[in-house]
C-alpha cells in the first residue's frame, strides 16, 4: 500500500524510489546511533541478548519498510 502523500501521477517506480529516499536519511540515523550500542553492549552483563534484540528491531523496521513500499 503506498503512502496518501505521494503523488499518485508517478509511475509505481518512481514512487517507490522517492520513498527509499526519504527514508534513507531515518535508516542511516538509526544506524548511527546502534553502532556504539553494538560495540559497547557486548561487554555489559546480559549484553549480548539487548545486543540481538537491537539488531532484530532494524531487521524487522527495515523489511516493514521495504515490504511496505511495494506497489
Amino acid at each position: 500500500m503506498m503512502p496518501s502523500w505521494l503523488p499518485h501521477a508517478l509511475p509505481p517506480g518512481a514512487r517507490q524510489c522517492v520513498i527509499v529516499t526519504l527514508f534513507i536519511p531515518a535508516v542511516l540515523i538509526a544506524l548511527a546511533a546502534a553502532v556504539p550500542a553494538m560495540l559497547v553492549l557486548p561487554f555489559l552483563p546480559d549484553g549480548t541478548g539487548r545486543a540481538v534484540q537491537l539488531l532484530t528491531a532494524h531487521t524487522v523496521y527495515m523489511r516493514t519498510l521495504l515490504d511496505g513500499s511495494h506497489p
